[in-house]
């Protein structure tokens, strides 16, 4: 039976905004307290996803949470009508107001770690939600994350959902962003790359080796299935808060820069004896310093398999436009490997928060039945772009800054656009607002 790549894109929400929330990410510091147009975000998130979709892949979205979180404000402490909370903490935490308003479940390469059926050893399709405990702003997000993944892959004998890893930052998962899966097809059996960090001298690691080792254990990945390797320390403290900001893996490919593993040598033995039919393509740190792979989101790529069995990079305009990841790019589509096709698109609004064309993705590898098991709708065609792009202009400004957070208007309008969304898609009440009545 085929087995596809299915990326399912993160819709960007209507309080897309800076307020440099995340320690590490250097894109989202530099833009701290900018003014973002969360329209021209979704748009230009809709928009990749149909370019994808053009090059002959199957696509599929992912809806935004509720933001504000207002659950969140509740179990803190604050109480009353939804309004005099915003102001409560508008007044008391601005801090606290900014984080439960972090529209960064946009980027769904953090939603989840997913195995598919052809490795797992009860052959269904696991997800473990991230738990994402490293920061504030993205911890609230697993229950939510947890309903739209159980709504959209309805479980039963096709898909397997798990809780999210338990224990806070001991047990820090951030989801597919430090994982990756090499195999000769998407058919074929793979091998699950799942990349841990230590803590560097500027910045702390996120993922931590105990959470990869318990997300491979419940997905009943055996060890032939798995290698567990160190992100280099080089690159986390310039700033690769993930390792997919410098590492990407599609089938027999590895593309990557000299500092993405912290024993590099070491890491491309254990790869190539795991799964010796991988090519491993390289920029040398010479060639591409690594703050330019980390400025311009070279390897946060999406690097994808195109039915006539090449492959493509599907990268942000910041890579044209800088001369040595260009240069780089060129190199490797001129070189005799899969890559011959590179796509550069706009996503500069995602890009300045610090979320590349692959932070948008989480790619899910499914059979013909399993993408029949999808909710209908959410495997998008040109009617689903369609009335996303309208829904989108109806709801969302185009312009907010942080400041903006605070007023009630921005939340009504949001939590009305969620409303309507899940109902055009049939999603029913996986929204906190929908889901129980304010005190």
């Amino acid at each position: 039976m085929a087995h596809h790549e299915v990326n399912f894109d993160g819709l960007i929400g209507p309080t897309h905004n800076y307020s440099g929330l995340a320690l590490g990410n250097l894109a989202a510091a530099k833009n701290a307290g900018g003014t973002s147009n969360p329209k021209s975000a979704a748009l230009q998130g809709v928009a990749k996803m149909r370019a994808v979709a053009s090059l002959g892949l199957k696509q599929g979205f992912i809806p935004p949470h509720d933001r504000p979180h207002l659950s969140t404000l509740r179990a803190l402490g604050f109480a009353g009508p939804d309004e005099r909370m915003l102001a409560q903490a508008a007044k008391l935490a601005p801090d606290l107001l900014a984080n439960i308003s972090s529209a960064s479940p946009m980027w769904t390469a953090n939603a989840a770690t997913v195995a598919p059926s052809i490795d797992t050893a009860d052959r269904k399709v696991h997800f473990t939600p991230a738990n994402l405990a490293g920061n504030f702003h993205r911890s609230i997000e697993a229950d939510t994350t947890a309903r739209l993944l159980a709504a959209i892959f309805p479980k039963g004998d096709v898909f397997t959902h798990h809780a999210p890893l338990p224990g806070g930052v001991h047990f820090g998962d951030e989801g597919a962003a430090n994982h990756g899966r090499l195999c000769e097809a998407h058919d074929q059996p793979g091998v699950h790359l799942f990349v841990y960090g230590e803590d560097g001298e500027r910045f702390p690691a996120r993922q931590k080796q105990r959470a990869s080792q318990a997300v491979a254990r419940n997905h009943q990945l055996g060890p032939g299935h798995t290698l567990f390797l160190q992100q280099s320390r080089t690159a986390l403290d310039a700033g690769a808060f993930h390792n997919d900001v410098v590492c990407v893996a599609n089938g027999p490919v590895l593309f990557c820069h000299e500092h993405t593993f912290e024993n590099r040598d070491e890491a491309h033995a254990a790869i190539r004896a795991a799964a010796p039919f991988t090519e491993i393509i390289e920029a040398e740190a010479s060639e591409v310093p690594l703050a330019d792979a980390i400025t311009s989101y070279l390897f946060n790529s999406q690097l994808i398999s195109l039915p006539e069995g090449e492959m493509a990079l599907v990268l942000p305009t910041e890579t044209e436009q800088n001369p040595a990841t260009k240069a780089f790019v060129d190199k490797v589509l001129a070189a005799n490997n899969p890559i011959n096709r590179a796509l550069y698109l706009d996503v500069r609004e995602s890009m300045r928060n610090g979320g590349g064309p692959a932070c948008l993705r989480l790619r899910v590898p499914l059979s013909d039945d399993e993408c029949a098991a999808v909710k209908p709708g959410f495997l998008l065609d040109e009617t689903g772009f369609t009335k996303i792009e309208a829904w989108v202009e109806r709801h969302y400004r185009d312009r907010l800054s942080p400041a903006d957070l605070s007023d009630p208007s921005l939340m009504r309008e949001s939590f009305t656009a969620l409303d309507e969304l899940t109902s055009l898609f049939g999603l029913g009440s996986v929204y906190d607002f929908q889901r129980s009545p304010a005190p």
